[in-house]
């Protein structure tokens, strides 16, 4: 069984950076798509970012792009986040999730396709 965990949520100011990171225990890293979502209150979880297992090609949600940086170690098992630019509705809990499907072309936007998920950090952004 996979297990992942993030680390490095908190309180920052708007403009600030922090830099998510999400651990991998368990299974084959290198083969799993890894991507992030966040969810804010009484909202649904959406993607923000991904990075493929093949290429590390990488995709990002329009709200994010050009702010959001994915990125992976796969000697560490890990998957960054870093985010610069932080705005007040960028607060939310955001979660690591881990899609072990090799065939996919591209990350899929759906929770349902990402078998395996962290338990969440909180990111809150203060104007």
């Amino acid at each position: 069984q996979v297990q992942l965990t993030e680390s490095g949520g908190g309180l920052v100011q708007a403009g600030g950076s922090l830099k998510l990171s999400c651990a991998a225990s368990g299974g084959t890293f290198a083969a799993y798509t890894m991507a992030w979502f966040r969810q804010a209150p009484g909202q649904g979880r959406v993607l923000l970012a991904a990075i493929m297992w093949r290429g590390n090609s990488t995709t990002y949600a329009d709200s994010v792009k050009g702010r959001f940086t994915i990125s992976r170690d796969n000697a560490k098992n890990t998957v960054y986040l870093q985010m610069n630019s932080l705005k007040p509705e960028d607060t939310a809990v955001y979660y690591c999730a881990a899609d072990q499907a090799l065939y996919r072309p591209v990350p899929s936007p759906h929770t349902t396709a990402y078998d395996f998920w962290g338990q969440g950090t909180q990111v809150t952004v203060s104007s």
